[in-house]
Order: structure tokens, then sequence, then C-alpha cells
């Protein structure tokens, strides 16, 4: 939603302040100055990344204009079932676990938190690593260094895709020179023309100019900002559920485990310490 304002205030802006200040909108229109600029860097895109992350691209940036997923809501429901299966683990034993991560989505214990059900990447995360524990992995460092290594991998893939977008527009503006000076070329074609002419001709040629750099810094630079800021709170989403469970491997109860989970939230989405047991309070049993 955010992204979206931002891209009307930046048009309002910019164009909006060229209208006030008597400039002509017709001399803007130079659909071959568009198609120079914003081909030229769709092509040195495709050909710079590969289809991964092209395809990566498109995801990135519904997501960016959805905003950050996760709310403080969304971190309640997350830390209510981190503790569901760790009390089930400790009252049961790991094996309990057993029948709920091999199949998740017929699981009663994942069907009382939706949210977090529906977000596959986390039950699949949360479901292979309950998988080690049952099979008997007990030694917190060696698990430790196991999701590190899954959480890097996962972070420069999708490092991958928001720096193929920056990529982009630190690229665009010289793209946008290229435009200019075609236009430049084509005026100095028509040099016999009278002023009026040539004004609206080099006028045009400018326009490659502009148009680089308000795609760059006003639209696609922005939106690579905005999917590293979204691909950064899926990494925290993960990173909670990481100290919640190595604190349930080092032994601590279900209540300290998931204590440590929610001290892994940054403070603007962290609920407090009474909410959480409020919430973990509600809890069925299973």
């Amino acid at each position: 939603m955010f992204l979206a304002i931002g891209c009307v205030v930046v048009l309002v802006c910019v164009f909006g302040g060229y209208l006030a200040s008597g400039g002509h909108f017709d001399v803007l229109i130079q659909p071959f100055e568009f198609l120079i600029i914003g081909g030229a860097a769709i092509g040195a895109f495709i050909t710079s990344n590969p289809m991964t992350v092209i395809k990566g691209v498109g995801k990135g940036i519904g997501a960016a204009a959805k905003g950050s997923p996760f709310k403080k809501a969304d971190y309640l429901e997350l830390l209510s079932m981190l503790f569901a299966i760790f009390k089930l683990a400790k009252s049961k034993g790991n094996l309990a676990l057993e029948q709920h991560i091999e199949n998740p989505e017929e699981s009663a214990l994942f069907q009382q938190f939706p949210g977090v059900a529906k977000n596959h990447h986390a039950v699949e995360f949360i479901c292979d690593y309950l998988r080690l524990v049952t099979l008997g992995t007990e030694n917190v460092h060696e698990m430790e260094a196991l999701i590190d290594s899954e959480l890097e991998t996962h972070h420069n893939e999708q490092h991958q895709i928001a720096a193929a977008v920056q990529a982009m527009a630190d690229g665009t503006p010289a793209l946008g020179i290229v435009a200019a000076v075609l236009g430049v070329i084509h005026t100095m074609g028509a040099i016999t023309e009278p002023p009026a002419v040539l004004g609206h001709l080099i006028g045009g040629a400018l326009v490659g100019t502009f148009m680089g750099v308000l795609l760059a810094y006003g639209f696609i630079g922005p939106i690579a900002s905005a999917m590293t800021a979204s691909f950064a709170a899926e990494a925290k989403y993960l990173e909670c559920i990481k100290a919640g469970l190595l604190a349930h491997i080092a032994g601590h109860p279900p209540a300290v485990s998931v204590e440590f989970a929610r001290k892994a939230l940054l403070s603007d989405v962290r609920p407090d310490f009474k909410e959480l047991e409020e919430a973990t309070g509600k809890v069925l049993p299973v």
C-alpha cells in the first residue's frame, strides 16, 4: 500500500510542479524515448540475471507492495504455536510431534493457528527442524550452525533479487543519457528547421535524461529498497522461530523457550510479557 502511495506522490509532485510552473505536458510525451530506456533496461536485466532471479522479482515486487506481512498479532500467533509445540513435546515427548510435523496441513495443532499454517515456508522450516529433534538431534550448537547456514542461503537468494532491481535503478540514468544522445542526433538531422521545430526536438531529447533519472530514483530504486525491507521482515520471522527452537533443544521449559523467541523480535512488533502470557494461556491442548 505504501509503495503505491509513494509512487503516486512522486508523480503528482514532479508533474504537478512542472505544470504549475507553466510547463507544456505534450513535450514530455515521447514514446520512443520511453521505448529506448525501458527496453534497454529490461534487456540488460534479462541478460545479467538467471531465470530464478527474474521470476523472483515479480514475487518480490508483490510482497513489497503489500508492505511488511508481519504485525504484532502475527508474532503473538507464532509464539503461541511454538508454545503449544514445546508444551506437547515436554509433556508427551518429542516423538509426539511426529504426527503433526509429517502432515501439518491435517494437524489439529497447526489448524489452531491459521495465520502461521498458511505461511508454507515457515511451516516447512519448523517441521524440518522438529523432525531432526524427533530423530534425536540434541546438540544445540550443531543445530544453530545448520539453521544459520539455511538462513544465510535464503538471505543470499533474496539479496540477489533485490540487488538485481537496484542494479537496474543504477543503470537507468545512463540509459536515459543514451536516449537523450539519440534525440540530439535526430535533432542535428533537422538543423535547417525553424527554431520552433528545433526547440521541440531538443526538448524531446532532454526528456530521455529526465525520464532515466526519474525512473531510477523515483520508482525503481525505492522499489528495490521496499523489497529489501520485506525480505528482512521475513528473515526476522524465521529468526524468531530459530530462537525458540534452540531454547527448546537446550531443554528450557516452554514458557522460557517462547520468551527467547520473543526477545528476538524488533521492538515495534514485539508483544510484551503479559500479552504473550495471555495468548499462550488460550492455547488448546492437543
